[in-house]
């Protein structure tokens, strides 16, 4: 068996001010960075063979915090990306909303239709995250490995793992620093845990 992972960043200010972030590189926050020690206190214990993560500083420094725990370092995997959200980026719902109006709406209620100003479609996203992740599974026969990637870009795992449509991609939460883990059975996925953040309500209580 091996077992995958997948950790959401930590929170950003871009989260805080609900502005889309995709592809630009916003750092964590201090409470970002509380949560990227939280949750690699809480996989300080797994025995983690490998750590990945998307380029972006928000999902290297919180797969950093958990690489450090095992003396590992951080293989950057620029395809686990959050999706490009191109003339949006940097925006909140409300200015995209002004600016193209009835077109945001598809985001929520059939994003595998929407074609993002300047930007990427989910399917796009899809197969870059989907094939990324197929060859670490690929790459760690019988080891745990860490993911660390962006709400979106997991949310597509999922889907390709549940093999759902894309315009279920939002119905599946993802928190800042969610741990979500996926077991493959001689390459059969098994999602045995979804968006949990009980480190964070640990945290929270010391």
């Amino acid at each position: 068996m091996t077992r995958l992972i997948v950790v959401r960043h930590g929170q950003t200010m871009w989260n805080l001010e609900r502005k889309y972030q995709g592809h630009s590189d916003i750092a964590l926050n201090d409470k970002g960075l509380s949560q990227a020690r939280a949750v690699a206190k809480r996989l300080a214990e797994e025995s983690i063979h490998a750590v990945y993560a998307s380029d972006l500083s928000r999902a290297f420094k919180t797969a950093e915090c958990i690489a450090a725990e095992h003396s590992l370092t951080v293989n950057l995997v620029p395809e686990l990306r959050e999706i490009k959200f191109g003339e949006w980026e940097g925006l909140t719902y409300e200015q995209i909303s002004e600016r193209w109006p009835g077109l945001l709406g598809k985001l929520w209620t059939t994003p595998d239709e929407l074609e993002i100003p300047g930007g990427e479609t989910f399917h796009q996203l899809k197969e870059r995250a989907a094939a990324a992740i197929q060859k670490i599974v690929a790459a760690h026969p019988e080891q745990t490995v860490t993911v660390v990637a962006h709400g979106g870009t997991i949310g597509t795992i999922l889907c390709a793992t549940l093999e759902i449509h894309l315009n279920h991609v939002w119905s599946i939460r993802q928190d800042n620093t969610a741990v979500n883990v996926i077991d493959y059975y001689d390459g059969r996925p098994t999602i045995t845990l979804l968006n949990c953040v009980r480190h964070l309500k640990e945290e929270s209580a010391h």
